[in-house]
């Protein structure tokens, strides 16, 4: 298959008319570029030699993105991995969600090329779709384990029988805590404050109109538990498509992405809510929309040497744009 790269900018509209927060995160003059096109993208990390990783799902592969621009193709037979981040190592840990329960299972590629399976089953059932991870200022990995799709093979649920999209800690390989359960309906993206106080979750169901399409804040424990009671509700979709992966800057601000352009009801109706990033601070105050020309709008990360460029996957493209606040990600202040 071959594939187009182009450089394409686009008008980017601030929205300075509706927020007073000044300065902005991102500038008024700050240009949306499209960095490059595959199949359908995801779980976009970047790495300090310049590269830039992410999923490109159906292909079930990872692209690497160089520093020149230049796409290559970094790792195949990927188990159809979702989200990426990296460990305080500068390893990288893949949320692989593929069909087979052989690969519905959390990885990290060790420095050597060889794979470590950290999380693969919890309590003896398999996991369900592992989407996108997290790691903490001790190491530990984080990640959500929803199921989108078909309910085939799912195996986890409660003594009731009730079927369980939670959200897990990993302190070891194969070690793996369960840290919030019923508390979410289906999550998806996840991210700690950079003070380690807080665990927030993406929650974003999408089937019906009145499911959850929420962004979710949690008191972290220094143990890495989470305290179920004080569970804020940040920010609500309504009935447009709710979060999907977000990132977060020094300041602790929450780079969300969310929405679509257009409808696709009755489930997701697309009436105020439209594709792009949703900057919220901690307390849940939107305080910036960044427009995205792309559905569906799926995942982001903060890069480059002074990392202060947001890299964005939507639909089949990578896109990137200027901000004014350095991203954080906790690996990068080892």
């Amino acid at each position: 298959m071959r594939y187009l790269f182009a450089v394409l900018l686009l008008v980017f509209v601030s929205g300075r008319g509706l927020f007073a927060a000044d300065p902005l995160p991102v500038a008024a003059d700050a240009q949306l570029k499209f960095e490059g096109k595959v199949a359908f993208v995801e779980g976009p990390s970047w790495h300090p030699t310049g590269n830039v990783y992410f999923s490109d799902i159906p292909n079930e592969r990872i692209m690497r993105r160089d520093r020149n621009g230049e796409l290559h193709v970094f790792r195949t037979s990927s188990g159809f991995t979702n989200g990426t981040c990296f460990d305080l190592e500068g390893r990288m840990i893949c949320c692989e969600g593929g069909g087979a329960p052989s690969k519905r299972r959390v990885t990290r590629l060790e420095l050597d090329g060889t794979i470590t399976v950290l999380a693969d089953s919890f309590e003896g059932q398999r996991i369900n779709s592992p989407n996108d991870c997290t790691v903490d200022a001790k190491g530990r990995v984080y990640f959500t384990d929803p199921r989108y799709g078909s309910r085939a093979g799912l195996e986890l649920v409660d003594a009731d029988g009730q079927e369980v999209e939670g959200v897990y800690r990993i302190d070891d390989v194969g070690k793996v805590s369960r840290i919030l359960g019923h508390e979410v309906q289906r999550p998806n993206g996840i991210a700690i404050s950079p003070d380690q106080n807080f665990l927030y979750v993406a929650d974003n169901k999408n089937d019906q109109p009145t499911d959850n399409r929420k962004l979710w804040r949690f008191d972290l424990n220094a143990d890495g538990s989470v305290d179920a009671a004080t569970q804020k509700l940040l920010f609500d979709w309504g009935s447009d498509r709710g979060p999907d992966g977000m990132a977060i800057d020094s300041e602790g601000r929450l780079y969300v992405t969310a929405g679509f352009n257009n409808p696709e009801p009755p489930a997701q109706t697309a009436n105020k809510y439209k594709a792009g990033i949703y900057v919220i601070t901690s307390e849940g105050k939107l305080v910036q929309f960044i427009p995205v020309p792309t559905d569906m709008i799926t995942n982001c990360a903060f890069g480059d040497d002074d990392f202060k460029t947001l890299y964005i996957t939507a639909g089949h493209k990578l896109w990137s744009i200027r901000t004014s606040t350095a991203g954080h990600v906790e690996w990068l202040k080892k």
